[in-house]
């Protein structure tokens, strides 16, 4: 999901980034995807016969390498989520309601994503005070998704994602800025069914005081088959540079639902004071 504002992207993309889906396999297998696929463009469609399988950027917080096959259109979307914290004598409540993912192949290794989150709020709730509520359409990102390897099988697949959030939000949901960032995703397998990911990024915040600062992150996740369309997840997350430190662990399931579709949910519980203390989410993707 990507109702976020970037400055707490790495807990709140857990509902938008992910390893793939069912088995949560880090590269295709080789057959056909093999074939020579360079002809084909977001006109020029890849045919059924030649798609890889499916691959999500949701539902875990580290982003998938791997691109939509050109021609195609991928809807990943939270039906909805809720996140909960407590800092400071404040208790903040979140919720979102389908905030979505827009995957567009345009070539056979470079998408483009849109993520757009229609309807947020957020309430704070002070121990001594009257509550503050705020809620309204949210920013949207745009993202460029290029993979550099692996993207039609083998062990190991790498690219590079470049983001920019756009500030359409209403209902002072958002910090009201442009921000960017730049994410090295990577999924690779591990062995005897075990698929991994990992991916570090660097943001670019506005502090609020008319500057810029770099903020760095890391996540690693682990996935395997649990039974047949069943698979599940687990991950930690980091982010540092911009005050707090904020850590997480999450974990969820998966379901394949024939070639195309994937249904999912899980949970993200804060291991830092800077990190919301739990967020649930439940989500779908679909490959058109």
């Amino acid at each position: 999901m990507v109702t976020h504002c970037f400055g707490r992207s790495l807990v709140r993309h857990a509902a938008a980034g992910g390893l793939m889906c069912a088995g949560l396999a880090g590269a295709a297998p080789p057959a056909p995807e093999r074939a020579d696929k360079s002809g084909f463009t977001f006109f020029n469609p890849t045919p059924d016969a030649l798609l890889r399988e499916l691959a999500t950027d949701r539902p875990d917080a580290t982003e998938s390498p791997l691109t939509v096959d050109a021609g195609r259109v991928q809807v990943e979307m939270d039906f909805a989520n809720r996140t909960r914290n407590r800092l400071d004598g404040v208790r903040t409540t979140g919720w979102a309601v389908a905030p979505f993912n827009l995957r567009l192949g345009l070539t056979p290794c470079f998408e483009l994503g849109v993520f757009v989150a229609p309807w947020q709020r957020e309430t704070e709730r002070p121990r001594v005070g009257p509550k503050e509520k705020r809620s309204g359409f949210g920013d949207t990102t745009v993202r460029g998704k290029l993979n550099l390897g692996g993207n039609d099988g083998g062990p190991l697949a790498w690219g590079l994602m470049a983001d920019l959030k756009r500030p359409t939000a209403s209902g002072g949901v958002s910090n009201g800025t442009c921000e960017g960032a730049l994410t090295l995703p990577v999924a690779f397998e591990l062995g005897g069914g075990w698929e991994g990911g990992a991916m570090t990024l660097v943001e670019l915040r506005h502090t609020g005081g008319g500057d810029y600062r770099a903020v760095g992150g890391n996540t690693v996740t682990v996935g395997h088959e649990i039974a047949g369309r069943l698979g599940g997840f687990v991950e930690l997350t980091s982010a540092a540079g911009d005050g707090a430190h904020v850590a997480t662990c999450n974990g969820g399931l998966t379901y394949r639902v024939g070639r195309d579709g994937q249904v999912d949910g899980g949970v993200n519980l804060g291991l830092s004071r800077g990190a919301p203390d739990v967020q649930v989410f439940a989500g779908i993707a679909r490959r058109f």
